[in-house]
């Protein structure tokens, strides 16, 4: 019997290689636009991998979510002695980890009963509220404040990264952001 010699392919993380072509499927075509099938290709390996790994297109989804807010919420709590600063962070994570951020705001896509995905978000959320809270008018006005500064931050986030603000063809997101939530806040500097 003749013994064939081809060289076994060994796929160092496969996990990390199918989360990076999520990504970059993301980034091409949205969170919607690819199967686990185009990944498998993309990525080199088996087309039963992802769903080894993930079981279906919404488990990979939820490790997307919880990676994406495990790195947002670290962005966010070196700024959280600062409400602006912060602000200014969730507005350059989004533009920065665009496929990230396309998932994590969308419930409907992935496990928002993950403890990974549920842990990551009440941190970032813990940043925000607190956040908020400084610059609350008084403690009843809490949630409202909050939900204004985070209304903000990702309105301005997805207005800027459709490109409908003629702004974002040429300034830098980051000083309109400040200017922005100085005037909508009034808060000094």
């Amino acid at each position: 019997m003749r013994q064939i010699n081809q060289p076994t392919y060994h796929h160092g993380n496969l996990r990390r290689a199918i989360i990076d072509a999520a990504l970059e499927a993301i980034g091409e075509s949205g969170p919607a636009g690819w199967s686990l099938r185009e990944l498998a290709r993309r990525a080199g390996v088996s087309h039963a991998a992802p769903a080894h790994h993930f079981g279906d297109k919404s488990g990979l989804l939820t490790a997307v979510a919880a990676e994406g807010f495990e790195m947002f919420a670290d962005v966010l709590e070196r700024t959280a002695d600062d409400i602006l600063e912060a602000g200014v962070a969730y507005i350059r994570f989004a533009i920065d980890h665009r496929p990230y951020f396309e998932v994590m705001f969308r419930p409907e896509l992935y496990r928002t009963d993950d403890p990974g995905v549920r842990s990551a978000r009440e941190r970032a959320f813990h940043v925000l509220v607190t956040g908020a809270g400084t610059i609350s008018p008084n403690p009843e006005q809490d949630r409202l404040t909050t939900i204004a500064a985070w209304s903000l931050a990702h309105g301005f986030a997805d207005l800027w990264m459709s490109g409908a603000l003629p702004e974002s063809a040429h300034d830098d997101p980051e000083i309109v952001a400040r200017s922005l939530v100085r005037l909508v806040f009034g808060t000094a500097r």
